[in-house]
């Protein structure tokens, strides 16, 4: 039975530049080339899920205007629910602009045009979605105060709250209060906590520093070396998979989609969830841009067919 999860996220256009290498401030590089495709942290992760089985529901925001009409398009081409997105007369539609190097690493600006509109009306209508939900993911390029709201309601009707704390900035401990679930990667994780992430005992502090604010899962992806998870019951390392990255856009996103539509309620296989989500976002950083490289799961089965 697929998992059914709630998005409270952001849905941007992402226009990438590709270059030899990232400028230094002051530098002028010329650009090789320059591509589109729909992005936003919250809309990868609920393009990443759907594929992989999950019934997924979206909260968010979009302007009125061209882009946003593209955005939601393709998004109801994934079948992803978008009663709760809102369209905004007021901002535009978000927007991420990505420099992508020759070696496949990246650099982005985030605009949050109608994402940063996001407020608890909003959230407050999206109760009976949240509600019926196993799941509910959250990002920071929406207002906090949104996702409080959203994980309030969720804790109260027993839907699990997976906090994605990125781009990384201060946490309120209220928010930390009402999440089941963190998946920082290092850089976040060390800008949040002020430990910085360098082995198995410094990832074991952090898990500790948010286990003593409420939070009983620690997830770290820590890029092309795996990701460490901690719960009450275990700590542990697993390994990436070894391939040529060519754009690690959305990998993040793709791991964490991937990952909560196969993991169940009570996180028992939650080892071989992880599992499962790297082998997604190992084929998402094979692909140029955000969504159209995330996988679905009959990809996922083929390229690691023997894992099944």
């Amino acid at each position: 039975m697929s998992s059914k999860i709630s998005i409270l996220g952001s849905i941007n256009l992402d226009s990438t530049y590709h270059v030899d290498k990232i400028p230094l401030p002051g530098e002028t590089i010329h650009v090789n080339k320059k591509t589109f495709a729909a992005g936003g942290k919250g809309a990868n992760q609920a393009v990443a899920a759907k594929r992989s089985g999950a019934t997924v529901s979206f909260i968010g925001a979009v302007g009125n205007d061209a882009a946003g009409k593209y955005m939601l398009n393709e998004l109801e081409k994934e079948k992803i629910n978008l009663s709760n997105v809102q369209i905004k007369d007021t901002a535009q539609t978000g927007t991420a602009t990505v420099l992508l190097d020759e070696n496949g690493q990246n650099s982005i600006l985030v605009y949050a045009g109608a994402n940063g509109l996001i407020d608890s009306s909003q959230i407050n209508k999206a109760e009976d979605t949240i509600a019926n939900s196993d799941y509910i993911i959250a990002q920071f390029e929406t207002p906090i105060s949104a996702i409080i709201s959203a994980f309030t309601i969720a804790k109260k009707h027993g839907v699990t709250t997976i906090l994605n704390p990125a781009p990384a900035t201060t946490i309120d401990n209220k928010l930390l209060k009402v999440t089941n679930i963190i998946v920082p990667n290092e850089t976040e994780s060390a800008a949040i906590t002020g430990i910085n992430v360098t082995d198995e005992e410094s990832m074991q502090r952090t898990a500790r520093y948010f286990r003593e604010k409420g939070v009983k899962v620690t997830i770290i992806t820590l890029g092309s070396r795996g990701v460490y998870y901690s719960s009450p019951t275990e700590n542990r390392f697993i390994s990436a998979y070894k391939v040529n990255a060519v754009d690690t856009t959305g990998a993040g996103d793709t791991f964490i989609g991937a990952m909560t539509s196969v993991l169940t309620t009570d996180l028992l296989n939650i080892s071989a969830a992880i599992d499962y989500g790297q082998q997604a976002s190992s084929i998402t950083v094979q692909g140029i841009g955000a969504q159209p490289s995330i996988p679905t799961k009959e990809k996922i089965k083929q390229v690691y067919r023997m894992s099944d």
